[in-house]
């Protein structure tokens, strides 16, 4: 909570510091747009935090951990000044989760498909010619297609749901300029801190009822271009 409070209040005090800089012209003769393809390295937790519902009588031991993905992703981004931007990204990750302990290997989640709609803005430091930055704002992890894992259904279930969340996600990275033509090397990372329920079903009744820690690490690497 305290870092989501955080969060909340560096992306608001950037919002609110963009009248004053807006007389400076949105971001020169930049461009006031940037499009960036990536190649992005999802390192999920998926630790287990809460047993709300248990007929089944899982262990007492029982953790969890969803597995890491790499994906493709699109960052588009909109410079109200050179200091200023605000970014989307697109992407669909996918994830199994599996047990660590109590049931050690068990697949409790199968190819659960996530897209996180995330939006931050960002503050660009003036550092010459690399230019770094910081930001903020709120994701939505919507789910999509996740279904009990191999060894869930072994012990009976056979229907299962995540539901969608919101969360906040905090960002650092790193535009390095490749010439003048508005292409650059992008380097990115963004810590998201999200919690999610599971619930696995047995002909429709509900059986087990969890909690879990997403807090992903996104790291991204790609090309950048300003227009």
């Amino acid at each position: 909570m305290r870092m989501m409070t955080a969060a909340v209040a560096l992306a608001t005090a950037f919002a609110l510091s963009v009248p004053a800089h807006a007389e400076d012209g949105a971001s020169g003769d930049k461009g006031k747009w940037q499009f960036k393809l990536l190649g992005t390295a999802v390192l999920a937790d998926g630790k287990l935090t809460e047993v709300n519902n248990d007929l089944v009588g899982l262990p007492g031991t029982l953790e969890t951990k969803a597995n890491d993905n790499y994906v493709p992703t699109v960052a588009i981004e909109y410079f109200f000044t050179d200091n200023i931007s605000v970014e989307t990204i697109c992407c669909v990750t996918q994830h199994d989760v599996d047990a660590t302990a109590g049931l050690p290997g068990a697949e409790l989640v199968s190819d659960a498909k996530i897209i996180p709609a995330t939006f931050t803005l960002k503050y660009h430091l003036d550092a010459g010619p690399i230019k770094p930055y910081i930001g903020a704002g709120p994701t939505y992890f919507i789910f999509i297609d996740e279904k009990p894992g191999a060894d869930a259904v072994t012990l009976g279930a056979n229907g299962f749901k995540l539901n969608d969340k919101f969360g906040v996600a905090l960002q650092a990275g790193v535009d390095i300029p490749l010439g003048d033509g508005g292409m650059s090397l992008a380097l990115d990372a963004k810590k998201y801190f999200l919690n999610t329920s599971a619930h696995w079903y047995v002909d429709g009744t509900e059986v087990i009822a969890t909690r879990h820690a997403l807090d992903p690490w996104v790291l991204s690497a790609g090309m950048g271009f300003r227009f």
